[in-house]
């Protein structure tokens, strides 16, 4: 009996059902602009908020409480559709004090790169359609002779982000061999990825050679053998190792592999194709260098210091990023 009369009691009770709230003239006029299934979904959302708000108040469901009315119950569910129609994304003032900064957009794009997306993006375009052969085309070759170009690599090849480029490399050349790195280059990039993490994901054998702090060019040397595919090298674009520290310059590592016959991956992350000691910040290893220092493939970001839309980009020789290129995991198959 005292169950019967708490429910009687209960606020909740008075609110109305989602067809009646949508009948309400004000939603219905939402409904010619925005479309039911979208109104409907605010006004399942603002009846869920006042049940909760009504509960809370109400914790016993026996004291009266103020239950909404169908008008402002209305006047809720219209400006949550209106959050909703807006979007999720807005322009912010970047305060940090960090030039480029992932969390808010990363590098924003050039007028010039704004007028040349709006250009092509407003209508239809050759993305994948040779327009000299009357046939299917690439869509790679938009950017690859650019690049190629700009780094001075044989071939190039765009993905989705340098942590897809990195893990499309290793899936595509070491799958079950084993790729040596130093410990002190097993880093851990934005959103929580991790260079071991990437690698046993791709199914390579990770080989840690030297210390955090210190690693020779024997170290690398007594660990290639039989099974191993790649050297791998990342950039520590976002730390830095100071005091008693040691690595092996590039160009040694190049050797050293390629006396083996095995390849060198170079992880730039943040790549640059400028000298950035000359506007006033830290030196970065720029893309054409580690190209002439015998790097088979580097890979960095289109999105940081490039001033790009998000984007992995991988140059090399032409051998290696035809593998890569047809590897299920580039998706060659588009839609």
């Amino acid at each position: 009996m005292h169950n019967d009369q708490a429910a009687a009691g209960d606020p909740r009770r008075q609110l109305p059902s989602v067809d009646r709230l949508l009948a309400h003239e004000a939603l219905q006029a939402a409904m010619a602009q925005h479309g039911q299934p979208l109104t409907a979904t605010a006004a399942r959302a603002t009846l869920t908020a006042a049940r909760t708000a009504l509960a809370t108040a109400n914790a016993d469901l026996q004291a009266g409480g103020d239950v909404p009315s169908v008008t402002q119950l209305a006047e809720d569910a219209l400006r949550r559709l209106a959050d909703m129609a807006r979007g999720t994304l807005y322009p912010v003032i970047n305060a940090t004090g960090v030039i480029i900064h992932t969390n808010l957009g990363r590098a924003p794009l050039s007028r010039a790169a704004r007028a040349a997306m709006d250009a092509v993006a407003r209508g239809y375009s050759n993305l994948e359609y040779d327009l000299e052969a009357g046939a299917r085309g690439s869509r790679y070759l938009h950017a690859e002779e650019l690049l190629c170009t700009l780094s001075g690599a044989e071939a190039a090849l765009v993905v989705n982000n340098n942590a897809g480029a990195v893990f499309l490399a290793l899936s595509a050349l070491a799958r079950g061999r084993e790729v040596i790195i130093s410990r002190g280059q097993l880093v851990e990039i934005g959103g929580g990825f991790r260079i071991p993490d990437v690698l046993r994901q791709s199914g390579a054998r990770l080989v840690e050679v030297g210390t955090t702090n210190r690693t020779h060019p024997d170290d690398f040397q007594a660990a290639i053998g039989p099974e191993t595919a790649l050297l791998l090298r990342t950039h520590s674009s976002n730390f830095r190792q100071i005091g008693f520290t040691a690595e092996v310059p590039l160009a040694e590592m190049v050797a050293l592999g390629h006396a083996a016959g095995v390849g060198v991956v170079y992880d730039l992350g943040s790549g640059t194709l400028l000298d950035t000691a000359r506007y006033g910040l830290a030196p970065e290893p720029m893309v054409q260098q580690s190209v002439a220092a015998g790097a088979d493939l580097v890979t960095f970001s289109g999105d940081k210091l490039l001033g790009g839309p998000q984007a992995g980009l991988i140059v090399g020789r032409k051998a290696l990023v035809a593998q890569l290129r047809h590897h299920p995991l580039a998706c060659r198959s588009g839609g």
